[in-house]
């Protein structure tokens, strides 16, 4: 794949409420302050909490930091989404299952892992905040940090 010719990611995680939300928020703050103009945007492999705002702990961290979760709201991963996204990133291999599920075949290589574009730490999936602590959102965010930074590298 050629990152340089990417214009639109989508985040995705299970409920869109924690992490790929998360994400969103990070890169689209990164991305705007390397000068890209992308599409960026995120949903879920279920749609139990469509329309909803992210989680306020997730939302909390997330400004603590800068970053900023207006009009972001959960939503499910559609067929179409493949069409439209030029690079769908998971949060973990559990999504990438379910994402391989939806994607129509000739699509499907669209589909990576997020953290594959981290580049200090050893963690291979973001691990899924929902039932822990505030500890739990604290990391979620430095690793998401960490991958936007690798993934800023490879569009610029």
């Amino acid at each position: 794949m050629i990152y340089k010719e990417i214009s639109s990611v989508l985040f995705v995680c299970m409920g869109n409420i924690c992490r790929s939300p998360s994400a969103e928020a990070v890169f689209r703050h990164k991305a705007k302050e390397h000068g890209l103009e992308l599409n960026i945007d995120s949903a879920g492999t279920i749609g139990s909490h469509a329309r909803e705002k992210p989680d306020h702990r997730a939302q909390k961290v997330g400004l603590a930091r800068g970053y900023s979760f207006d009009k972001i709201k959960a939503r499910k991963v559609t067929v179409e989404d493949f069409e439209k996204f030029d690079l769908i990133l998971a949060m973990d291999e559990h999504n990438v299952k379910e994402l391989n599920k939806v994607a129509p075949p000739h699509l499907a290589g669209k589909i990576k892992l997020f953290l594959d574009f981290a580049a200090n730490h050893e963690e291979t999936e973001v691990p899924d905040p929902y039932y822990g602590g505030a500890k739990g959102f604290q990391f979620v965010l430095d690793l998401v940090e960490d991958a936007s930074d690798g993934l800023i590298k490879e569009l610029t």
